[in-house]
């Protein structure tokens, strides 16, 4: 179980995150801003094992672009979790 650095980090316009999970389940990837407030879901469902990307590209749920500042992507995956800090530099 891992999730690494996103790359760029600082980045703009987009990211891109990579992990790992060592069993298949459900797994969450979720970006929320300093004040814990969820900003946007990028995947939320069944995975086998393995390792993958995902990219965001500095939005919102709603598609709104966000303003510059730091924020911070969680990988959860059954009992693991793991959380990095992302710099979105407008």
């Amino acid at each position: 179980f891992n999730l690494l650095q996103n790359y760029p980090n600082p980045f703009n316009p987009s990211t891109k995150i990579r992990f790992s999970v060592p069993l298949a389940g459900v797994v969450t990837v979720k970006v929320y801003d300093l004040q814990g407030k969820e900003i946007a879901t990028l995947h939320n469902s069944s995975m086998n094992a393995g390792s993958y990307e995902v990219d965001w590209n500095g939005s919102d749920s709603f598609g709104k672009p966000v303003s510059s500042g730091i924020y911070f992507c969680r990988l959860v995956s059954g009992n693991n979790q793991k959380t990095v800090k992302m710099i979105l530099s407008k």
